[in-house]
This record gives structure tokens, C-alpha cells and sequence, in this order.
């Protein structure tokens, strides 16, 4: 590849680390990434990719923009109030990066649409607010054989999980089944810290890029969970579970669930 003054001055702080360099960016120019949810956590993780150069990015979502969301969803801004937030997104990264594609998908996930959204994409990122959907990326990323970051927050706490299907364990290894609806309160009801999103967020960008260059350790059968208010980092081991019913070595589930949602 011939470099551009440009292309080497946009990414130079990248290319002068000895673990990218001019490769690793050609790989991240090269990559597609796939962000589910376009709020509190996707909204840091586009904005950190973007900037990186990812070539082509995806966002999902099928909600608009609210007043609530503003304290910690820092892809859009008052001006974007009624807009969808899939049109908002897809404007700021275009902004920031004018080098990128950026595919905009304005739908629900769910069990019909899935797999031929994530097909082409080579690393998937759950930035979703419920267990519902959460479980059918997992789900669907074991059966698609597709790299899954999996990020969560409610209140001052967060966690990050890396799952690479076929060499680690999965979503369903921790959790094998979504929790009865009503019975886990979500951002609305508990509250989050606006800046939590943006730490989780940070982190799962980091992993996505680590996992194009394949250089670093990942959170691959890790779960890291953060307490931002006594801001401590704990890392949880994960171990494959031989009878997960998703990845397990006899599964039990082997087409997409949509389990009931509820806000």
C-alpha cells in the first residue's frame, strides 16, 4: 500500500508503536466492525473506532434520540432530539473520519434479521441495555463463529468480556439463561453514572483493536468487572463450560431464541 502524507499524519500515533505500525493500521483500515446500540456504551466505542480508522463500521439501533440519554450517550447532542439515533451516530463519525464507511441499520435485533447483519462484519460489539438481547448476540455470534466484545452497566459498575467462539467460553458459560423479566432493573429505574458508560466503552473499543492487530492479551475467559465508586478493577477467571447449552459439547441450542423483552 502507497501511504498518503494524510493517511500517515492522521494515524501516526498509531504507526509508531511497534505493535501497529503502518500493518496494524492497514488491518484496522481494512476490518469491519458491527456496534449493536448506538447509547451509553456505543457511543464511546464508535467514536474511539472511528478515529482508529476501522474501515467500515455498522451501527444498530432503533430508537431515537431523548433528553435523558444526553448525560451519557456523547455521540449525539441536543441539536439531534428526535432523531434517530442510528442518523445521528452515522453523521459524527463521518464528521470525525470522512476516510470510513459507516453503515447505518435503523431495526431491532432480533432472531429473523441477526445473522445476516452480523455476516460480513469481522468483530461484533454488544453495546445493548437488556438480557433479552444480549443473550441472542452471544447466541448468534457462537453459531456465526464471530468475535463478540460484550460490555454492561447500571449504576457506578460495569464489566467487559471478550468471547472469541471456539477458543473460550461464552456469554451462556456465566449466565446460561436471562434473568425473569422484572426481576434486574435497568438504567431507567437504578440510575447509572454517565461517565461508567464511557469507561466500559473505552475498554471494549481497546479490545476490538487488539483483536484485528492480534497483538495483547484480550479478555478472552476474563470478565472484568469495574466499581467506578471505589473505582476498583477485578477480574473474574471464566472457564468453557462443557455443558453450556450454546457452546457446550453437546448443544442443546442450536437456532435463535427471542426471549420476552421489557424495558
Amino acid at each position: 500500500m502507497a501511504y498518503s502524507e494524510e493517511w500517515i499524519e492522521r494515524y501516526s500515533r498509531h504507526i509508531i508503536l511497534p505493535e501497529v505500525g503502518g500493518k496494524g493500521q492497514e488491518k484496522l483500515n481494512e476490518s469491519k466492525v458491527l456496534i449493536i446500540g448506538a447509547g451509553g456504551l456505543g457511543s464511546p466505542v464508535a467514536l474511539y473506532l472511528a478515529a482508529a480508522g476501522i474501515g467500515t463500521l455498522g451501527i444498530v439501533d432503533n430508537d431515537v434520540v431523548d433528553l435523558s440519554n444526553l448525560q451519557r450517550q456523547i455521540l449525539h447532542t441536543t441539536n439531534d432530539l428526535g432523531r434517530q439515533k442510528t442518523e445521528s451516530a452515522k453523521e459524527k463519525l463521518e464528521a470525525l473520519n470522512p476516510e470510513i464507511t459507516v453503515n447505518a441499520y435503523h431495526e431491532l435485533v432480533n432472531s429473523t434479521n441477526i445473522m445476516e447483519m452480523i455476516k460480513d462484519y469481522d468483530v461484533i460489539v454488544d453495546g445493548t441495555d437488556n438480557f433479552p438481547t444480549r443473550f441472542l448476540i452471544n447466541d448468534a455470534c457462537v453459531l456465526g463463529n464471530k468475535p463478540l466484545v460484550h460490555g454492561a452497566i447500571l449504576r457506578f459498575d460495569g464489566q467487559v468480556f471478550t468471547i472469541v467462539p471456539g477458543a473460550g467460553p461464552c456469554y451462556r458459560c456465566i449466565f446460561e439463561e436471562p434473568p425473569p423479566p422484572g426481576t434486574v432493573p435497568n438504567c431507567s429505574q437504578a440510575g447509572i453514572l454517565g461517565a461508567i458508560a464511557g469507561i466500559i466503552g473505552t475498554i471494549q473499543a481497546t479490545e476490538v483493536l487488539k483483536l484485528i492487530i492480534g497483538k495483547g492479551r484480550t479478555l478472552k475467559g476474563r470478565l472484568l468487572v469495574v466499581d467506578a465508586l471505589d473505582m476498583t478493577f477485578r477480574e473474574v477467571k471464566i472457564r468453557r463450560n462443557s455443558a453450556c447449552p450454546i457452546c457446550g459439547d453437546n448443544p442443546t441450542i442450536t437456532q435463535l431464541i427471542d426471549y420476552e423483552w421489557v424495558c
